[in-house]
């Protein structure tokens, strides 16, 4: 999954990337974008790494990507933030990184401006999709029955746009969901709010106000100059530093926290000599189609998936333990898979 880091300058968002991908920030004025691999913490693969001592781990990863700011001051700069916010359309979602420092009406006003450059450059999108459909129409390459159909859709699109509401209402069908996803909407991505704060005090300001903007994304205050301090340290100086500061979970984990929720995503864990792994899939995800997360084959040949809980092992201590406490489970193809399942596919291709 690609989540794209977006923000105005001076947000502090090169500084959040930097803490959580151990990079160093990017440089005042930098044009270019940025990316890191960031592995998933998970305290669940460390503990079963010193259950079956693999010879192998491998955790989630988020592949992030930290765009310039995007300076909406003037022509020029509303130009070029447009341009870049049209190469990272196929972002999976995007992190708005909000300077908070000291004054609630501020970031709320910053939010809100942000969220409204979003809606405009779909507009753009929308307005130039139905500029090409009118241009098609009476040609002899116009489909009246297929164009016909996505102009009047892309027509409900701009005017739910116009009146600043989200592009699903303008939705009816599965067909025309499918033909929206073609167009890569900014408003359409999940959405998280980091509210980049003082370093020390941790207020944001005016709650009420930043809630409102932020609507129904998942909203996580810290200092990114802070955290970035944090992940310079040596590994062993971190946790006390960390509780001097009453500071219980890094920011990586926090950033990545706020990203599942927003993704709606879980993991399910694979276990054995050879491998831990953690496997990221959206919430719901039927065993048949975790299997194909793993490969193909295992797919089309699925027969059982046995399933453990993560809390039952970690209660009992071992899987021959689980087994003899009956909580072990064969979960055929329809099984919603759920958080923490550690699970091993039995197929035959």
């Amino acid at each position: 999954m690609r989540v794209v880091l977006a923000g105005c300058p001076q947000s502090g968002k090169s500084t959040l990337f930097s803490a959580i991908s151990g990079l160093p920030p990017a440089a005042p004025g930098d044009p270019s974008a940025h990316g890191a691999i960031v592995p998933v913490p998970d305290e669940r693969v460390t503990w079963l790494t010193s259950l079956y001592e693999p010879r192998k781990v491998t955790l989630a990863t988020i592949d992030c990507l930290d765009i310039p700011g995007l300076d909406f001051s003037d022509e020029t700069g509303r130009a070029l933030a447009r341009r870049l916010l049209d190469n990272v359309r196929t972002a999976d979602m995007f992190v708005l990184v909000i300077g908070a420092f000291g004054e609630g009406a501020g970031a709320a006003r910053e939010l809100r401006d942000l969220r409204a450059e979003f809606l405009l450059a779909d507009l753009e999108t929308v307005a130039v999709r139905i500029e090409r459909l009118g241009e098609k129409q009476g040609k002899p390459h116009w489909r009246r029955e297929r164009d016909g159909a996505e102009l009047e859709l892309q027509l409900r699109l701009q005017e739910v746009l116009e009146q600043e509401r989200p592009a699903a209402e303008a939705i009816r069908t599965e067909e025309e969901a499918s033909i929206v996803r073609q167009l890569h909407l900014l408003t359409m991505k999940p959405v998280a709010v980091v509210l980049n704060v003082d370093e020390g005090t941790g207020d944001p300001g005016d709650d009420e106000a930043i809630e409102a903007e932020a609507g129904e994304a998942p909203v996580v205050c810290l200092s990114a100059l802070l955290e970035r301090e944090i992940a310079e340290l040596p590994e062993e100086e971190r946790a006390d530093f960390m509780a001097a500061l009453g500071i219980e979970t890094p920011a990586a984990a926090r950033f990545v926290r706020v990203c599942y929720e927003a993704l709606g995503l879980v993991s399910f864990l694979t276990v054995g000599s050879d491998e831990v792994r953690a496997w990221p899939i959206p919430r719901g995800t039927t065993a048949v189609e975790a299997a194909g997360r793993i490969h193909s084959d295992i797919r089309r040949g699925f027969i059982r998936a046995e399933t453990i809980s993560y809390a039952a092992l970690r209660e009992l201590g071992s899987e021959k333990a689980v087994r003899a406490a009956g909580r072990a489970r064969l979960e055929g193809k329809q099984y919603i898979v759920q958080d923490g399942d550690i699970i091993s596919f039995r197929f035959n291709v």
